[in-house]
C-alpha cells in the first residue's frame, strides 16, 4: 500500500480526522487529498471586480483547505441538539463529550475564547414567550464565533500543524474514484495532469462535504455503498436593519427557531444569522450560483442576515433530493441570469416582482450588490414558497419588523446533504476499509458536528493500530 490511510476532502471532517490521529501518537502514513488550494491562496477576485466572475476549476469559497468553513460566517455549535443526526448514531451523551472536547482543540488554535448565546435574563424569556406564542421552538445553543477572516488564520495553523507532523497534501487534485476490490476499498484514483493515477491505501475515509455530496451520491450508487435517501433544504436568505433584529442579536447572537407552518407542516428553521453580516454568492461546479450568509470579526454592515430553510424528506421511489434541488436553483440562476435573486417581501404578498429602483428607496440596502431584484417565487415551488411565507409570519411574533414590506429574500438558498451513508457506530459502511464522513455523508450538518465525526473517527483509527 502507498498509504495506510487516504483522505479525500480537507473540510472538518477529513481535518480533524488527520488531527486526532496525530494525537493520538498513530505512526499511519497519511494523504489528503484536495480539489482546492491551500487556505493561504484561497482569494475571491469579487473582492476587487465587485461581481462573480466563475472561477474555474473551482470556487475557491466553497473548495480548499478548510472547506466552506474558511470562508463561512465560522461559527461552532455547541450543543448537541444542531448539526445534524450524528447524536442519533452515537447517542446525544458522547456527541455532547465530542463536542466539547472538539471546542477546546478549537481554542488550542486560537478560537475567540467568548461564547455567544449563553444569556440568561428576562430578555431570552421573553423571546421564548414570544417563540411558543407564535408555535415556533427555540433551542437553545450556545456559539462560538470564529469569524469569516479569523477561521481562514485559525485553520492555517492547523494545515501547518499537519504538514509540520507528516501529513501528505495533494491540492488542485481532483479524486475521480474509489478503488473496489472483492467488498473492500483499496484506494482511489486521481486526475494527475490529464491521466488517471492509483493511489492505494488500507483505510480510506471520504469527508467531501456539501459540495462533493452529489459526488458521493455517485460513488454509492456504482459500489452499492448502502444508503437511504437523505434531505435536501431549500429556502432563502433573508436580510433586514440590524434594528428589527437588535434584541435577539445582542441576547442570543443566532437565533435557532424550528417551526411547521401550515398547512403541510413541514419543518422550517433558521440558520446560519449573522449579525451586522453580508449576503454572498457561492458558485458550484457545474455553475450554479447559491447564496450563503458571511458574518466578519471587525468589518460590520447595517444589516442582519440568516436563512429560512424548508426541509424535503423523500420517499420512495424517488432518490434524487439532490438533483431536485439543483433544478429548483437552475431554474432561479436562469431567471437572474446567472446570479442571485432578491426580493423584498412585501412585493411578495402582493403579487408582484421587485424593481431595482425600489431597492434603491428601501431603508435596507442589500449588501449583495451584484444581486438582480426580481420575482424569486417564479421559480421556488409553491410547497416551499408558501412554508417560508408562513415562517417569515411566524417569526414576526417573535422579532416585529421582520415581515415587513422591505425586508429582503434572496434566492436560492439550497443545502445539499447526501443521501445517508449507513454505517455502525465505529463509522464502519458495509465496504471494507470505507468511511465516509461530515456533511457529505448525510449524518452532519455544519463545522463543528462534522469536526466531532472526524474527531471520532481519527479515535477509531488509532484503535485499530
Amino acid at each position: 500500500m502507498d498509504y495506510d490511510l487516504i483522505i479525500v476532502g480537507s473540510g472538518p471532517a477529513g481535518i480533524f480526522t488527520a488531527l486526532e490521529l496525530i494525537r493520538h501518537k498513530s505512526n499511519k502514513k497519511i494523504l489528503l487529498i484536495e480539489k482546492g488550494k491551500p487556505v493561504e491562496k484561497r482569494h475571491c477576485p469579487k473582492d476587487q471586480t465587485g461581481q462573480c466572475v466563475n472561477c474555474k476549476p473551482s470556487c475557491a469559497i466553497t473548495t480548499g483547505f478548510s472547506g466552506a468553513g474558511a470562508f463561512s460566517d465560522g461559527k461552532l455549535s455547541l450543543s448537541y441538539e444542531v448539526g445534524g443526526d450524528l447524536p442519533d448514531l452515537i447517542g446525544s451523551d458522547f456527541a455532547q463529550e465530542l463536542i466539547d472536547y472538539t471546542d477546546k482543540v478549537y481554542l488550542e488554535f486560537g478560537a475567540d475564547t467568548k461564547v455567544e448565546g449563553v444569556y440568561t435574563g428576562d430578555a431570552i424569556k421573553e423571546i421564548r414567550k414570544n417563540a411558543i406564542k407564535a408555535g415556533l421552538k427555540l433551542v437553545d445553543c450556545p456559539i462560538r464565533h470564529l469569524g469569516t477572516e479569523k477561521a481562514q488564520e485559525l485553520y492555517y495553523r492547523i494545515q501547518t500543524y499537519l504538514a509540520d507532523n507528516g501529513v501528505d497534501m495533494m491540492f488542485s487534485t481532483e479524486c475521480k474514484n474509489i478503488i473496489i476490490d472483492d467488498k473492500a476499498c483499496k484506494g482511489v484514483i486521481i486526475d494527475y495532469n490529464g491521466t488517471d493515477r492509483k493511489i492505494t491505501a488500507e483505510e480510506i475515509v471520504i469527508a467531501t462535504g456539501r459540495r462533493g455530496a452529489d459526488w458521493l451520491e455517485k460513488l454509492c450508487a456504482e459500489h452499492h455503498i448502502a444508503h437511504k435517501p437523505g434531505t435536501v433544504d431549500i429556502g432563502v436568505r433573508v436580510e433586514c436593519r440590524n434594528e428589527v433584529m437588535e434584541k435577539v442579536n445582542e441576547t442570543l447572537y443566532e437565533s435557532k427557531l424550528i417551526g411547521y407552518p401550515k398547512p403541510w407542516k413541514n419543518k422550517v428553521r433558521t440558520f446560519c444569522q449573522n449579525p451586522g453580516g453580508f449576503v454572498a454568492q457561492e458558485n458550484y461546479d457545474n455553475d450554479l450560483a447559491v447564496v450563503n450568509g458571511h458574518s466578519y470579526k471587525d468589518k460590520k454592515s447595517e444589516n442582519t442576515n440568516l436563512a429560512i430553510l424548508v426541509s424535503h424528506n423523500f420517499t420512495e421511489p424517488f432518490n434524487q433530493p439532490i438533483e431536485y434541488a439543483q433544478k429548483v436553483g437552475e431554474l432561479t440562476n436562469m431567471l437572474g441570469a446567472g446570479h442571485i435573486m432578491v426580493q423584498r417581501f412585501g412585493d411578495i404578498l402582493d403579487g408582484k416582482r421587485t424593481w431595482p429602483h425600489e431597492l434603491s428607496k428601501s431603508n435596507v440596502k442589500p449588501t449583495l450588490k451584484d444581486a438582480v431584484a426580481g420575482d424569486i417565487t417564479a421559480a421556488m415551488p409553491y410547497r416551499a414558497m408558501t412554508n417560508i411565507i408562513e415562517f417569515i409570519k411566524m417569526l414576526d411574533v417573535v422579532v416585529p419588523g421582520f415581515a415587513s414590506t422591505e425586508t429582503l429574500l434572496y434566492s436560492p438558498e439550497l443545502k445539499f446533504y447526501s443521501n445517508k451513508v449507513k454505517m455502525d457506530t465505529d463509522l464502519n459502511t458495509n465496504i471494507k476499509g470505507l468511511h465516509c464522513l461530515g456533511d457529505s455523508s448525510g449524518w452532519t450538518r455544519g463545522l463543528m458536528m462534522a469536526s466531532v465525526m472526524g474527531v471520532l473517527m481519527g479515535r477509531k483509527l488509532a484503535e485499530s493500530e
